[in-house]
């Protein structure tokens, strides 16, 4: 099962525009609006070291923020139930892109920020610790000098289907169509994505990984038909 979501996300957000949806629908920093998504770039490459490569994938972006280069990495956590201890993986992570960057650029002096997100789509209910700190025993005792690394949560099954609609665009459905599938629902949603979408490719792509789970059996016949036939009318 994880191997086609694994496939299916990678490929959903490797599109910008639907990158660019997650970040400013679902991450409420504030910082959020002064990021130039016309100038980002899909950075190649994983940073995911080979002893968790089967816990989650990554992707990551390198997007303007005032000028400066900031990096977003979307980690896609597909494990049924929660890693307790993907905080320190994901510190790893950081450390190892860190380290990447040192040993490319002889240049460098100063480290570019590394914004962590990680995004669940598991039935069960989240209850990892979001920073490494909480994780260490007698963290308080060391103060400043402890490890500190948090990660941004963007868990599905948080959202209620309610709030999924208001937002309205492809990653909201995407939500949608995990956490409470409903073809007819569905098949009303990706009608307006047509009718307002600028990026088609992006919508393409939803549909696409409808199909995925098409021909994975997750989507019963009866179903995807109502889909597709939403799809067949626009093109």
């Amino acid at each position: 099962m994880r191997e086609y979501q694994d496939r299916g996300y990678t490929r959903l957000f490797s599109n910008k525009e639907i990158f660019r949806q997650l970040i400013t629908s679902f991450v409420q920093e504030a910082w959020v609006k002064d990021l130039d998504f016309s100038k980002c770039e899909l950075v190649k490459g994983s940073f995911v070291s080979q002893k968790y490569k089967k816990t989650f994938s990554d992707l990551m972006y390198k997007v303007k923020f005032r000028g400066r280069d900031l990096y977003i990495v979307v980690l896609l956590e597909f494990k049924s139930a929660p890693s307790y201890f993907v905080a320190v993986q994901i510190a790893g992570y950081i450390l190892d892109f860190y380290r990447h960057l040192i040993d490319s650029e002889k240049r460098l002096r100063k480290l570019p920020p590394v914004f962590p997100i990680l995004l669940y789509n598991g039935k069960k209910r989240w209850t990892s610790p979001l920073n490494v700190s909480e994780l260490v025993e007698g963290a308080a005792m060391l103060r400043e000098y402890g490890l500190q690394c948090k990660y941004f949560p963007i868990i599905e099954n948080t959202f209620s289907p309610k709030v999924l609609q208001q937002i309205g665009n492809i990653v909201s459905t995407l939500f949608l169509a995990e956490a409470n599938f409903d073809a007819d629902l569905l098949a009303l949603k990706l009608d307006k994505l047509f009718e307002k979408a600028e990026d088609k490719q992006a919508v393409s792509l939803f549909i696409n990984w409808l199909a995925h789970l098409f021909h994975h059996g997750k989507i019963s016949e009866k179903d995807y038909a109502k889909l597709e036939k939403v799809y067949q009318s626009k093109e």
